[in-house]
């Protein structure tokens, strides 16, 4: 069963902002970011528990070709995003919101 996925507003500015910035780099180049973050929400809401816990009951996949993941926690109901986050931020960042 697919599950709708939801997200934290600060997940997704953090979307909306990467996006714009990888366009400014390069044309078309944004559009390559949300089709990539798009595949992998597909594979989340598809099969979550196919990816580890990585910090209490937050769950983590990594984005092919930028250096990102998506953090999220699962409910019988939803998927939450709790952050599209640049790897060499520090995590803490994203560990408050939990």
């Amino acid at each position: 069963m697919k599950l709708p996925v939801d997200f934290l507003r600060a997940a997704r500015r953090e979307l909306v902002e990467a996006a714009i910035w990888y366009e400014n780099q390069h044309a078309n180049l944004g559009t390559d970011f949300i089709l990539e973050i798009d595949r992998c929400l597909g594979v989340i809401a598809e099969q979550p528990e196919l990816f580890a816990l990585t910090h209490k009951d937050v769950r983590r996949i990594t984005v092919k070709r930028f250096p990102y993941s998506i953090y999220f926690r699962t409910t019988a109901e939803r998927i939450l995003v709790l952050a599209v986050f640049h790897h060499r931020r520090s995590p803490a960042v994203w560990q408050r919101r939990i």
